[in-house]
């Protein structure tokens, strides 16, 4: 049996169920991301794109 995938949203989205959120998923060693409001459209960005954003994130925080 295959476990379904598991999106996280971003702590910014406010964790509610709305539809105006970031998520992304870590599935079979690559990294996805999409948006909540078109979730069928989904990218698979290189593992230094997505830690680059994420540092950027991070860094841009008050």
């Amino acid at each position: 049996m295959t476990t379904p995938p598991h999106w996280q949203k971003s702590s910014f989205s406010g964790g509610g169920d709305g539809n105006a959120c970031v998520e992304l998923m870590d599935a079979n060693g690559h990294i996805y991301l999409r948006e909540s409001e078109d979730p069928t459209t989904q990218l698979r960005p290189a593992h230094n794109a997505v830690a680059h954003l994420l540092r950027t994130v991070k860094e841009s925080r008050p």
